[in-house]
């Protein structure tokens, strides 16, 4: 198993784990990827600000 990603695949990754919960091996290279990389923590920052919008979002719609 590669665990070296290219950022490309680890944004895939960080979308995918939005839908499902990761195998270890790449829980794993994400870690890794993302503890090397600038650029991806940030899209991951990015990708948690918009979960946690529409998370309030669905909750102010339900009210």
């Amino acid at each position: 198993m590669i665990l070296r990603r290219t950022c490309k695949q680890i944004a895939a990754l960080l979308i995918a784990r939005e839908d499902r919960a990761l195998p270890v091996m790449e829980r794993i290279a994400l870690r890794l990827h993302l503890a090397a990389c600038t650029a991806c923590p940030i899209f991951e920052r990015q990708v948690l600000t918009l979960r946690n919008a529409l998370r309030q979002w669905r909750n102010y719609s339900e009210k």
